[in-house]
């Protein structure tokens, strides 16, 4: 993955094993809502609100007055299973469609300011840094509402911008994002909308009816019924293209199956007797089934 050599060279775009990173510059307070602007390892809006940039590289933009506990969003644990899960490659062909979506039309003269809204611990932002080695000048930020998530992308990748914040109140300007990904996450489409430039292109991945059923099996006594309606799409944007991503994926022992469980909300949704019968399982085939699509922001 690219690594930025100093944090002076973030003030100019940093060419990266031949990947541009263009700074993403375009925070908001998440307070007042005012530009943000960067000093050294300092965020300040002009009304004098500060946000200090952790020697880790990220920045707590979660007020407490927007915080539902005291520590929201995936547990520490629950990080360092999906950590492992998806360093071992299991969802890379879903990586490799989300970048090919998030580049379509993009132009590689222009840097492309890309938002993963609910990144975790920034998988898919640097698969995507990743696949446009020396093809396309990127803007990339990553936001999550577990701290532990955004420290464990920090940790890993130097080139993005990680921000501790909440979909609900997006901290970014208006109108300044040319892509927006929601991985897994909970879509709050006002503010996507909000976020993205008329034109740009929100891309949201969810899990299909068949999506991890075999584990499912396992731990609920029953599986609910398959929802069929399509879902609408939502206001200020329209439909561009949707397709699926399905593949069997072979779990070869324990600690693959407790840290793939252990990543979902099935976690916390099973009951105990469902998780000792998981747990008891050495090996486990699992159908991987993932609903992409692709909505454009309409113009204002």
């Amino acid at each position: 993955m690219p690594q930025c050599d100093s944090p002076e060279n973030a003030a100019q775009r940093s060419v990266i094993s031949g990947t541009a990173i263009t700074p993403f510059m375009t925070l908001a307070c998440p307070l007042d809502g005012s530009v943000l602007h960067k000093s050294a390892n300092v965020w300040r809006c002009e009304a004098g609100h500060s946000f200090d940039i952790a020697r880790q590289g990220y920045a707590n933009l979660l007020p407490v007055q927007h915080k539902r506990s005291a520590d929201p969003g995936d547990s520490k644990t629950m990080v360092a299973a999906r950590q492992r899960f998806l360093a071992a490659g299991h969802y890379q062909p879903v990586a490799d469609a989300a970048c090919r979506l998030v580049l379509q039309n993009s132009t590689a003269a222009l840097p492309l300011s890309c938002l993963d809204a609910g990144c975790g611990e920034g998988y898919y932002l640097r698969a995507l840094a990743e696949a446009t080695r020396g093809r396309q000048r990127l803007a990339l930020m990553g936001l999550d509402i577990s701290k532990w998530a955004v420290l464990a992308a920090a940790k890993q990748e130097k080139c993005a911008t990680w921000v501790v914040g909440s979909n609900a109140n997006l901290p970014v300007q208006t109108s300044t994002l040319d892509r927006l990904l929601c991985m897994f996450g909970f879509p709050v489409y006002h503010e996507f909308a909000r976020v993205l430039k008329p034109g740009g292109l929100l891309l949201k991945v969810d899990a299909g009816s068949n999506h991890l059923r075999e584990l499912r099996e396992i731990i609920y006594p029953t599986l609910k019924p398959d929802r069929i309606e399509e879902a609408p799409v939502p206001d200020g944007f329209t439909h561009f293209s949707s397709e699926t991503v399905r593949y069997s994926l072979r779990l070869n022992d324990r600690q693959q199956i407790a840290d793939l469980l252990a990543m979902t909300p099935h976690l916390y949704r099973a009951n105990a007797e469902g998780r000792e019968k998981l747990a008891a399982r050495e090996s486990l085939t699992v159908s991987v089934d993932v609903r992409l699509t692709c909505l454009v922001r309409s113009p204002c």
